[in-house]
């Protein structure tokens, strides 16, 4: 009799026992599932957050870690699949025990929908607060460490999963395709006629028109078209002394001056005159040489001055050696050159000099033959694509008239070309100094023009 109560007392305690540890033993798995689902959340933010530094450092770093990091890395596509994959499995797998363990404890009483939405609240906070927003904003403090921190795992995790990341890659890459031929791509002439159908308004100032006109086209102009040729750039040569150097830049009024060794396509370094200032009473005999303190800046020809804005603004540069393919100087190219393509001319009190077009009437102008042909097109008001047929690779008004004349033309000769007479104004052996532009009005007639006229 005794027996039996006792173990009729026993069993109860015993289960008592057993599904205490059942619920503790799933409660350290729920926290475990948070604290995966904490760390694969926060290692998306610090693998993508990498900067190209550190990216470096993982790479002299012999370090498991940072191997594993690397290996990542070199598919960021299935790193984003397995990431996503193996955050969505803990979240739902963590939800499915917690909703276990509340159906288990409340049993199927009357509370039970209650306990379900209480428990559907807390997981949801705690998913989002300490599954999420808490990791990442570590992570984006400590990307690097962090990102370290969980590579190991992460690759590991990732090899599991790889037929579903496999799986999902194909998926969205089919989407994309399908997304891709259905897309809407914008042409820059589109975008020029949206421009001009806005701004058809007569309340529209002039002044926005050409600025809104000038960011259609700014992507697609490269240095090329606006830089400023070798024969018209003010460099000094190394050798040159003091006292001849500062009468040059009395002269030239600019504040940097490139400095070449020999000949012009072997720029030596940049010169701020303002390094010159605590000098200028020296003798002539003075070594200003040790006041060259900055690199130049060598760019290709065919670099976009939209990325070139951005690279001065990163490098605190303001100017630009342009060089061709060989090496050699093609021209030079500052910040105000690249402004001026948005919002016109800037003149200061140093350019009365440098007037590259003056207008005599309506249509007619007489132009400097150095002008770009970028900005000739905006004086004249027409596309730049206009001489298309005949630029080849020239990007000044005199290229063109070469490419017109197959020669040196003389001064008084004269060509057509479309809506234009060229009439050459002043020439040498070498190049074309200025010409005459006349403009056929829409019955193609032109005013008559002697021979001699000179600007």
């Amino acid at each position: 009799m005794d027996d039996t109560q006792g173990v009729s007392l026993g069993f109860p305690f015993l289960l008592a026992q057993v599904s205490f540890l059942l619920y503790l033993t799933e409660g350290i798995i729920i926290f475990m599932l948070l604290c995966a689902s904490a760390l694969i959340s926060g290692s998306e933010v610090a693998c993508f957050s990498l900067t190209t530094e550190q990216i470096q450092e993982c790479q002299y770093t012999k370090s498991s870690s940072a191997t594993s990091l690397l290996r990542l890395l070199k598919n960021p596509r299935k790193l984003l699949a397995i990431i996503l994959i193996l955050n969505n499995l803990v979240n739902v797998t963590l939800v499915t025990l917690a909703t276990y363990m509340m159906v288990q404890a409340v049993g199927k009483d009357d509370q039970q929908g209650l306990a379900i939405s209480i428990l559907t609240l807390v997981i949801t906070f705690a998913i989002v607060f300490f599954g999420e927003v808490v990791p990442k904003v570590i992570a984006n403090q400590h990307t690097l460490r962090f990102a370290l921190f969980t590579s190991n795992g992460l690759l590991f995790l990732g090899n599991l999963v790889s037929p579903l990341a496999w799986l999902l890659l194909n998926s969205t890459q089919l989407i994309e395709k399908r997304i891709t031929r259905r897309g809407y791509t914008v042409s820059v002439d589109e975008l020029t006629q949206a421009v001009e159908i806005t701004t058809k308004s007569d309340k529209t100032p002039e002044d926005q028109k050409d600025i809104l006109m000038s960011l259609v086209n700014f992507g697609a102009i490269s240095a090329k078209q606006i830089l400023r040729s070798r024969l018209d750039i003010t460099a000094v040569d190394i050798e040159t002394k003091f006292h001849e150097l500062l009468d040059k830049i009395n002269k030239c009024g600019y504040s940097r001056i490139p400095v070449y060794q020999e000949t012009i396509d072997s720029i030596e370094g940049i010169l701020y005159i303002k390094d010159l200032l605590p000098y200028i009473d020296r003798e002539n005999e003075f070594e200003w040489q040790s006041l060259i303190r900055r690199n130049p800046y060598f760019i290709p020809e065919n670099k976009k001055i939209s990325s070139l804005l951005k690279e001065f603004q990163e490098k605190r540069v303001h100017m630009a050696i342009v060089v061709d393919e060989y090496g050699g100087t093609s021209g030079l190219i500052t910040m105000e050159d690249i402004i001026e393509e948005i919002v016109g001319e800037i003149n200061d009190e140093f350019d009365f000099n440098n007037v590259i077009y003056k207008q005599i009437d309506k249509n007619t102008y007489n132009f400097e033959a150095k002008v770009s042909l970028n900005d000739f097109c905006k004086i004249v008001g027409v596309e730049p694509f206009i001489f298309n047929d005949i630029k080849g690779e020239n990007e000044s008004l005199a290229g063109i008239l070469l490419e017109l004349f197959r020669r040196m033309p003389r001064v008084g000769e004269r060509v057509s070309y479309k809506q234009f007479m060229f009439i050459i104004v002043a020439s040498d052996s070498k190049r074309i100094k200025r010409v005459r532009v006349l403009i056929r009005d829409s019955k193609g007639k032109t005013s008559t023009i002697s021979k001699s006229s000179k600007n």
